[in-house]
């Protein structure tokens, strides 16, 4: 990673700790309260999650190389994109020996592209938003990503498979931010390994990878 983008993110990024308190509970219950919110009220609570967190993150006027969204880091980073393709590949081939290997539900380009998109959406919250309030609070970067992934797999709640998938992919890809500051490889890693994961594992288990009230409301 460049030193001076560090060097330029830490002095854009005074502690408040006050602030980023106040933000984390607001931006996290507003995600948890629309997760939980029945289909009807989450399509009007949803987007206002998604642009507030954004407008929050975007008001810090931080340059998009040092939101991980310019091309600083994009090409050492490459190499995630095949590390999860072979894990892809792994997995869909013990799938298949052990039974479990299914067809995806709503395969069509538009619903995986738009899947692709909200993950990389669950990478910008992650790294952008709670990673760095967490780190100014805990003053401790190894405990500012233990807790960013417990946030992000309680997020997937009472899904308790993709919790535990996503618990273990929110270490690794907060370690792998850090590391090289850019969100195109992860976001589209991520939205690899959850279509992977959709396939490999039973519906019945996943329910279609819903979370919150809709993982309850799920019907086979």
């Amino acid at each position: 990673m460049n030193l001076h983008v560090i060097l330029h993110f830490m002095e854009r990024s005074q502690p408040r700790p006050s602030g980023d308190l106040t933000e984390l509970i607001f931006g996290y219950g507003l995600i948890l309260l629309a997760l939980w919110m029945p289909d009807f009220p989450q399509l009007t609570l949803a987007p206002i999650a998604i642009g507030a967190t954004l407008a929050i993150v975007l008001a810090s006027r931080h340059s998009l190389d040092e939101l991980g969204l310019g091309a600083r880091g994009l090409t050492p980073s490459l190499w995630i994109l095949p590390a999860a393709l072979a894990f892809a590949a792994l997995s869909i081939f013990v799938a298949d020996k052990a039974g479990t290997l299914h067809s995806l539900y709503q395969g069509d380009p538009l619903h995986i592209g738009g899947y692709v998109v909200w993950t990389l959406y669950q990478q910008f919250l992650l790294n952008d938003y709670f990673m760095p309030r967490l780190t100014r609070l805990l003053n401790n970067e190894a405990a500012a990503i233990t807790v960013s992934a417990l946030l992000f797999a309680a997020a997937h709640l009472p899904n308790v498979p993709l919790a535990a998938g996503t618990l273990l992919w929110g270490f690794v890809s907060c370690a792998l931010f850090r590391r090289y500051r850019n969100l195109y490889a992860l976001g589209l890693a991520q939205g690899l390994l959850g279509l992977c994961f959709a396939i490999c594992i039973p519906d019945a288990v996943h329910h279609h990878l819903r979370v919150g009230l809709g993982y309850l409301t799920y019907h086979s």
